[in-house]
């Protein structure tokens, strides 16, 4: 569990918030992505919590540093 949590470029399929978790704790995608909507099935504030990671969480290129590397807007 050693990876930062950041929302990843690649692999995503809304906001890269599920991957980015995915990869984060050792876990399959797929299986994050079945989690959160089986979770959805049950009452609670799980759509508000994807969207503040969505919001929270930096994109992977943001939080690659200040190397130099230029910002791709």
């Amino acid at each position: 569990m050693s990876a930062k949590l950041v929302r990843p470029r690649n692999h995503r399929m809304i906001a890269g918030v599920c991957a980015g978790l995915a990869e984060r704790f050792g876990m399959s995608r797929t299986t994050m992505r079945v989690i959160f909507l089986l979770s959805c099935l049950l009452p609670g504030p799980q759509f508000l919590l994807y969207i503040a990671l969505w919001i929270l969480l930096p994109s992977e290129n943001s939080h690659q540093g200040h190397g130099g590397a230029a910002h791709s807007w």
